[in-house]
């Protein structure tokens, strides 16, 4: 088969049905009140409500307002002493890539905060992660250095 502008095709399901075109006359079959019913506020722009149903307003009482907002700056991800000291090695260098291959963290491009629950007792070089005061001093306090 050969191709020319004439046996061109779009590809199944690709074409998008556009919307009919109103108020260009009553022999378009959208005129006039260009398919939105009579007068009054569901004629006008903006006047469509949802369909309310009676039954459901005592269940939409019940829910809960929404308040505040959610960030959308990512949170850490947090790891623990505890943690670092059972799988780390000592004099390692610990960075968050090291983090995701030991499956501490799922990802590490979120950021990384070491928190001070449980003890260490190893001697490690962190460095690209955050931390707690805490969980700074127990890391000096073990031999070991963080940098940021």
């Amino acid at each position: 088969m050969e191709l020319h502008p004439g046996t061109i095709k779009s590809a199944s399901g690709a074409k998008r049905h556009s919307h009919k075109q109103v108020g260009r006359g009553n022999g378009s079959g959208k005129g006039t009140m260009s398919g939105r019913g009579g007068k009054g506020q569901t004629a006008r722009s903006g006047g469509k409500h949802r369909t309310e149903i009676r039954g459901m307003r005592a269940s939409l009482l019940r829910i809960p307002k929404v308040r505040g907002f959610n960030s959308l700056v990512a949170k850490k991800e947090t790891v623990s002493l505890r943690d670092l000291d059972r799988v780390s090695v000592e004099g390692k260098e610990i960075t968050p890539a090291y983090l995701k291959s030991m499956n501490l963290i799922s990802h590490p491009e979120k950021g990384v905060k070491i928190v001070a629950s449980g003890a260490l007792t190893k001697k490690l070089n962190i460095t690209g992660c955050f931390a707690s005061k805490k969980a700074v001093e127990l890391i000096e306090k073990a031999g070991g250095k963080i940098t940021f």
